[in-house]
């Protein structure tokens, strides 16, 4: 499998399996089913609710011979309610605890913004911190801290834009070292990939299908659908494969990591498949040039007459 390389030189796999929306009770086998197709690299996060079932999926794996925790990339997050200093080692160590491993690979600020502890989903103004009460810079602090403890290699974000990635840099000390975000050729995200290329951080793309099994309450009625795109479709065609596997390979021929969710064995091994689509220059260029823009994930459910924060405060312009 192709990977990218951190500035130490570990490498990180460009196609990882997702993990967010997979319920318990099909997650386990579907990271079971992830590792005997190949594939090294599992995304995490604290709030997806899963991390017990997929610390029994690994656990077994490495018992079983499957694959080396060595040769395995594992990415978790923190979550909202963990920003202050004193939280983020409290909750590194929990995702540590519940995935039953002695560090992680990656760990990431899940948001820019803020809950106060306990708090799940933040549903009224008293549950928010604002950046007054915890700066971001004091979230980073406690990544840092973590990442010279070992309990992670590196340390990186989701969500964050350029104003926002500033602000970390200017901390001094190791600095964001990969950038997870929504990336799909509806949501290219050129002027933050520019940043963060000229930075030397990696990137994620999140969601690259354009997340179609979230909850109809975060969708809108008149939203486009990525594997319906003329030309998403006539390249699937062309290439002799599925749209999902053209929006992935997308991503891959950009240099950015992708995390395809999929509880589905066949669609695994498909999704894992994809990094070996060769674009011929022209239809890549096609690709990179669709007009259509569109956000899946529009952080409105952070934002409002209930909240401290803005939709600025998340997401560069279009």
């Amino acid at each position: 499998m192709n990977s990218l390389s951190f500035a130490n030189g570990d490498q990180f796999p460009i196609i990882g399996l997702g993990t967010w929306k997979s319920k318990p009770g099909e997650v386990y086998q579907a990271v079971l089913w992830a590792l005997k197709s190949g594939y090294r690299h599992i995304d995490c996060a604290a709030i997806y609710n899963n991390e017990v079932e997929v610390g029994k999926a690994l656990s077994h794996a490495f018992a079983e011979g499957i694959v080396a925790r060595k040769d395995l990339f594992i990415t978790s997050k923190l979550w909202n309610d963990s920003h202050r200093i004193e939280d983020v080692k409290v909750g590194i160590q929990k995702s540590l605890k519940e995935l039953q491993l002695d560090y992680l690979d990656l760990y990431l600020v899940h948001w820019p913004v803020s809950f106060k502890k306990g708090v799940g989903f933040a549903e009224n103004r008293e549950q928010y911190y604002t950046y007054e009460d915890v700066p971001l810079a004091q979230t980073w602090q406690g990544m840092q801290q973590v990442q010279q403890e070992g309990m992670t290699r590196h340390i990186g974000v989701s969500n964050f834009n350029i104003a926002k990635l500033k602000e970390l840099f200017a901390v001094g000390g190791q600095g964001p070292e990969l950038n997870q975000v929504e990336m799909h050729p509806y949501l290219k995200q050129e002027k933050l990939v520019k940043f963060c290329k000229e930075k030397g951080m990696l990137m994620t793309a999140y969601s690259p299908l354009g997340s179609g099994d979230r909850s109809s309450s975060s969708k809108k009625s008149d939203e486009p659908k990525l594997f319906e795109d003329h030309l998403v479709s006539s390249l699937a065609d062309k290439y002799k494969v599925s749209p999902a596997q053209i929006l992935i390979a997308f991503s891959v021929h950009r240099n950015i990591a992708v995390i395809p969710k999929s509880v589905n064995e066949e669609r695994i091994k498909q999704n894992l498949e994809a990094g070996a689509i060769k674009f011929e220059v022209e239809d890549f260029k096609a690709l990179n040039a669709i007009t259509t823009q569109y956000r899946f994930i529009d952080g409105t459910f952070f934002t409002g007459s209930k909240s401290p924060y803005k939709l600025a405060d998340l997401w560069e312009e279009f």
